[in-house]
């Protein structure tokens, strides 16, 4: 299905990460990185160093219309003043797009997708069970294969899911398992306007890159699903994936995107360094106690990767 070159591309990103682990941060700049985000940093580069692995550091910055001006340079700056130090050039997707439109054309070919012109305003009105997100009924798999534009208007292209079980190797959160036609539904791969849909620049990137474990907000357990998906299709092997639950705050709950937004900045206006962040980010899992200072490197020392399950099991469940 795919070209010789990259299906190259892609065994030997796979027998790099049988060699070596690789982990990645993956942050849009869309504004200032968020606490809840610096955490999950802060975890996935600690992960990955405990194996003795590479991290890498991605943005996933092809949806333009939302990137700020000097996003990308705040990341960079913040995870910088943290001591979060990552392995080879910064990865930007917007650079990537000939290897995603590759993919895309190939799943094409293959008959794998097909054109979907169902409106917001439709799916919008599918009833989903007990506060679940809605899925796709499949209303478009049958008809016509029109890839061309009608009244203005180019269809959005989605993966034909087959019945089964979507699976994954789920570290913390809940079992890696969801229904791939009752709780997924066939999965956009390039949106209506035009722009290459999250999913597939995501599972194209894990194998690509060669990536062994991602560390993510609870948040993304569900989109989790419809990348296996993607990498299924596309003859690989999902890496490990480690749900880190939502910041919380005294009283047990979530941080509101308010409280978070504004970053490190107030922080510093407070005073605090990185060894006094890196310890409060760490002391929010329970691992190490409030008010320590440490850095990065020093919590890695702390700490060996099968001792850290432990704490984030159990901050997991509460």
């Amino acid at each position: 299905m795919l070209p010789d070159h990259l299906q190259q591309r892609l065994a030997a990103a796979a027998q790099q990460r049988q060699q070596c682990p690789r982990g990645r941060y993956a942050p849009s700049p869309t504004g200032p990185q968020h606490l809840g985000n610096l955490r999950t940093a802060l975890l996935s580069w600690l992960i990955t160093r405990l194996q003795g692995g590479e991290w890498l550091l991605r943005l996933d910055d092809l949806d333009t219309p939302r990137n700020r001006p000097g996003a990308e340079a705040a990341i960079v700056a913040d995870l910088r003043w943290l001591g979060l130090s990552w392995d080879g050039p910064l990865i930007r997707q917007s650079e990537r797009r000939g290897l995603y439109a590759t993919v895309l054309s190939s799943l094409r070919r293959a008959g794998a997708l097909y054109p979907c012109r169902c409106s917001r305003r439709m799916l919008a009105d599918i009833s989903a069970p007990h506060g679940a997100a809605p899925v796709y009924p499949g209303f478009c798999r049958h008809q016509p294969q029109a890839w061309g534009p009608q009244q203005g208007r180019l269809p959005s292209w989605r993966l034909a899911l087959q019945p089964g079980w979507l699976e994954w190797c789920e570290q913390l959160g809940p079992s890696g398992r969801l229904d791939a036609q009752d709780a997924v539904g066939d999965v956009v791969l390039r949106r209506a306007d035009g722009f290459l849909a999250y999913h597939l620049a995501t599972a194209v990137d894990e194998l690509s890159l060669g990536i062994s474990d991602v560390v993510r907000g609870a948040d993304l357990w569900a989109a989790t699903a419809p990348q296996v998906a993607v990498i299924e299709r596309l003859g690989g092997t999902p890496p490990r994936y480690w749900h880190l639950p939502l910041w919380q705050d005294a009283a047990g709950q979530r941080l509101s995107k308010r409280e978070q937004a504004a970053g490190l900045e107030p922080l510093r206006q407070q005073g605090l360094d990185g060894p006094a962040v890196v310890g409060m980010l760490a002391a929010s899992l329970g691992l190490v106690p409030p008010g320590s200072r440490l850095s990065a490197l020093e919590l890695q020392q702390q700490w060996s990767l099968e001792a850290l399950r432990q704490p984030l099991s159990v901050a997991s469940k509460t």
